[in-house]
């Protein structure tokens, strides 16, 4: 048996959440009040990383930090949530990154320092990682400056080793949309965009037209849409499922745990319906706390949910 279910390479920052219901700063010295601040376990790949293994999916992880107090928080953070570090690079010449997240319930802006975000290198993945793990997953793509131009061979050596692979652009800041990512979408197994991020990687203008288009390069695509649920589709067929009803707390990272679920179904060999409402039951339990990682739910606690999923 090998030893990890999922291999997560990406970026490490932990995220200041300010939270209240007016958090936009006015400049000119202003200071405003907020109604609480929370330093947790921030960036998208980290949070998924997070959400996988609290559903039992043995996860390892491979990200570079400053040799900092921010880096030392966020590796023995994620340490803690079962989510092997080891073979993370602590890199002293660099800062790790950080965002400031000004969340107002189920809106929210981010500002974000990138530090040691975008200095990860294809070459510095352990390849023996890719012969003891079973998927390979990568978040934040458009931020991994020095990741990207060799991520395509990176997935195309875990396919060659038996692996799946995953991605979730999440935003480009840059507002660009395809660098080199055409040759990695051909490497991947599963997509995970949100619907807007599924509209500007496609070039098409409505949703269905996108997951189409998407569908024709990469197996599944699996769509967040928020307080909506999801879409997912699959070799042509299609599936959607809603989300749970909620008291909403902070919104950060639900994504990140729907990402979680459904490849957590993936990796069982579930259909494409069960994977789904998995995955949107998990994006939902993780808005019921601040930050990411802090309402992540267990497995038991995600399949109780999906009952209510009409599973």
């Amino acid at each position: 048996m090998k030893a990890y279910d999922l291999l997560v390479v990406g970026e490490i920052n932990p995220d200041l959440v300010l939270r209240g219901d007016d958090v936009v700063p006015r400049f000119g010295q202003t200071e405003k009040m907020v109604d609480a601040a929370d330093l947790t376990i921030g960036s998208s790949s980290a949070i998924m990383a997070c959400a996988a293994a609290r559903l039992g999916l043995r996860t390892a992880f491979v990200g570079v930090v400053g040799d900092d107090a921010f880096g030392r928080f966020m590796l023995d953070a994620m340490t803690e949530r079962s989510v092997d570090t080891r073979s993370c690079i602590v890199d002293e010449a660099l800062d790790t990154g950080v965002s400031v997240i000004l969340s107002k319930g189920a809106d929210r802006a981010i500002l974000t320092h990138l530090g040691a975000i975008s200095a990860l290198r294809a070459d510095q993945v352990d390849r023996s990682l890719l012969r003891e793990a079973r998927h390979l997953h990568v978040g934040s793509y458009f931020l991994l400056d020095a990741l990207r131009p060799g991520l395509a061979d990176l997935f195309r050596e875990a396919r060659q080793e038996g692996l799946s692979t995953s991605l979730d652009t999440n935003w480009d800041p840059r507002d660009r949309w395809n660098d080199a990512l055409p040759a990695v979408l051909a490497q991947t197994d599963v997509l995970l965009p949100n619907a807007e991020e599924a509209l500007r990687i496609s070039g098409r203008s409505s949703l269905d037209d996108a997951i189409d288009a998407l569908g024709d390069v990469v197996r599944t695509v699996a769509v967040k849409l928020g307080a909506a649920g999801g879409r997912a589709a699959r070799d042509g067929r299609q599936a959607s499922a809603p989300s749970l009803e909620i008291e909403l707390v902070d919104t950060t990272g639900a994504g990140d745990t729907f990402d979680a679920g459904f490849l957590y179904g993936h990796l069982n060999g579930w259909t494409l319906d069960e994977a789904l409402r998995l995955a949107c039951a998990c994006g939902s339990l993780s808005t019921r706390a601040a930050g990411g990682t802090d309402a992540q739910p267990t497995l038991e606690e995600a399949l109780a949910a999906t009952a209510k999923l009409g599973a």
